[in-house]
């Protein structure tokens, strides 16, 4: 079944033509540097993990609540941006696999009548559109561009591409742990990084859908699609956009050598379908599939010396 929030490249198959799949590109990666901009330094520690909101999903595996501990590490304020990723790929070379699979998932209602005509849809989530060329430089497919999105999340990035941006910035993925812990802020089992309530004396906090989904957007929130990685007030420990905006890949399988963790949520998330902004949610991907809300966020071990 393929995945509300996400599909994967397996649905590719269901959809009424035949896309033209390639293997995966061999990685060419450049001497491991400093990530583009400083890291927040977390000193860790033990922090009650998940939830057993009447909200979750059960079958995600949010619950129940448990101890977890992570040591110190460091993690990006953002997700990687636009202008990031254009710097990584411009040093290394690197072709991602949405460029090479000559595909990527984009939801329909972002595409033009005569883009959505041929980019057939997701059998059981038919909101998803199949798009030929579509990748992170055409976020949209032929025609759209990413020249006034610099600073927004990188989208239509796969898991293994992910892997290749840390191995060149010297970073890494954040466990799903590290991850939580980091999207908390410092509030014990809240439901948002904020706190309880999902927009507190009316200000909205994150991205989300609004309006009834998928058919009515009313964009109230400022955006359609992705807002600017530093959009929104920041949580406690001075995370930016931890739910909503985009799917954040993490670290860690969430089926064993079929896919990984994804979490946060982002901008196509609405209340009455996909509830998944909330910070205990989770959710997950093969590591080659990619769409037009996942993006990523970097870690690093420890703290920089000195601190």
């Amino acid at each position: 079944m393929p995945s509300c929030c996400t599909p994967g490249h397996g649905d590719a198959h269901a959809t009424t033509v035949t896309l033209a799949l390639s293997p995966a590109p061999r990685q060419r990666v450049a001497d491991p540097q400093r990530a583009a901009w400083p890291l927040i330094d977390l000193p860790g520690g033990r922090f009650l993990m998940g939830t057993d909101d009447p909200d979750a999903f059960p079958a995600d595996g949010e619950g129940p609540v448990r101890e977890a501990e992570v040591g110190p590490f460091r993690i990006a304020p953002t997700t990687v941006t636009n202008a990031q990723f254009a710097a990584f790929v411009k040093a290394t070379g690197h072709v991602t696999e949405a460029e090479h699979f000559g595909f990527s998932f984009v939801f329909g209602g972002f595409l033009p009548d005569e883009v959505a005509a041929v980019s057939p849809p997701v059998a059981a989530v038919p909101w998803w559109r199949a798009v030929a060329d579509a990748s992170w430089r055409h976020p949209e497919g032929t025609g759209s561009s990413i020249a006034t999105r610099q600073s927004h999340p990188v989208v239509h990035v796969s898991w293994n591409d992910a892997q290749a941006y840390c191995a060149w910035s010297g970073t890494r993925l954040p466990t799903e742990a590290e991850w939580e812990y980091a999207a908390r802020g410092g509030l014990e089992q809240r439901r948002y990084p904020w706190g309880d309530d999902l927009a507190p004396g009316g200000r909205h906090m994150c991205n989300i859908w609004r309006g009834d989904f998928p058919t009515l957007n009313t964009a109230e929130d400022g955006w359609e699609g992705t807002a600017p990685a530093r959009s929104f007030r920041p949580n406690g420990f001075g995370l930016y956009n931890v739910v909503g905006n985009v799917w954040e890949w993490c670290a860690d399988w969430f089926a064993p050598d079929t896919s990984r963790v994804m979490r946060g949520g982002s901008y196509l998330c609405h209340d009455s379908y996909c509830n998944r902004y909330r910070v205990a949610a989770r959710s997950s991907n093969t590591p080659d599939s990619s769409t037009g809300n996942i993006g990523f966020r970097v870690a690093a071990d420890g703290t920089r010396p000195g601190r």
